[in-house]
């Protein structure tokens, strides 16, 4: 399989501090990788790394083939939504992704309306964004991650301010666009969105990165597991640790 994401080595220092160290890694295409750590632990640096918005202070990142910032200063086909989505208040829902539309000019009016509804939003609300609440924003930055059917997407936080039932139908998106082909990278301080989601897993540390190896998952055998795997309550059920 192709890789979608390699990283080589790189570290981010950011006022003399080191935020990431020496992070080397390689993400399969297609696949739904999530990244679990606490609070200022480098997760969201990663991801604006690999989205081009930060550049490392060292090292090399590839998306697809195509180092970044040197081939091209940000990876095609790609989408972020962060855990605080921006956008011109002023406007409806529908106008603002408009807006984000036209500059590409790839799809239609019609695909906008249906990246809406797909997230529970009424693309005709004539509401300005100023009007909705905090789940209603996370939920049009979602529609507008989806609506242009990227290769890469990349949800940092992205359940955060959704209900119950708004959690379910990102799944179910995140499922949708995986089975289409996309790569889908999460990070989440819930255990379920790794847990429901992922099939590769990244544990952020003070800016260092290690992979996790599912194991018991999604009805997996216990007597087939090596004894290096232990048990750790708050990410998974049973898991082992791999070098990336």
């Amino acid at each position: 399989m192709s890789t979608a994401i390699q990283m080589v080595h790189v570290k981010k220092i950011i006022h003399g501090r080191e935020i990431l160290k020496d992070v080397t890694l390689s993400i399969a295409e297609r696949g739904i990788v999530g990244f679990v750590g606490a609070n200022g632990s480098g997760k969201s640096t990663i991801f604006r790394i690999i989205a081009g918005l930060v550049k490392p202070t060292s090292g090399e990142v590839f998306v697809f083939g195509k180092k970044l910032h040197k081939d091209l200063s940000f990876p095609k086909n790609t989408s972020v939504v962060f855990e605080k989505p921006g956008f011109l208040e002023q406007y409806s829902g529908f106008d603002n992704l408009k807006f984000l539309a036209d500059i590409q000019r790839k799809i239609n009016d019609q695909q906008i309306i249906t990246a809406i509804q797909r997230v529970g939003l009424d693309p005709y609300d004539k509401r300005p964004v100023k009007a909705y609440s905090q789940g209603m924003k996370q939920k049009l930055a979602i529609a507008q991650a989806i609506m242009e059917e990227p290769d890469l997407i990349l949800f940092d936080e992205a359940t955060n301010g959704l209900d119950e039932k708004s959690v379910d139908q990102l799944y179910h998106i995140v499922r949708e666009e995986h089975e289409r082909g996309a790569t889908v990278l999460i990070t989440s301080h819930h255990k379920a969105d790794i847990d429901t989601l992922c099939n590769e897993v990244y544990r952020v540390h003070e800016g260092a990165v290690e992979k996790i190896m599912y194991l018991f998952h999604r009805g997996s055998v216990p007597s087939l597991f090596p004894p290096s795997c232990r048990r750790d309550a708050h990410l998974l059920p049973l898991f082992c640790y791999r070098p990336a």
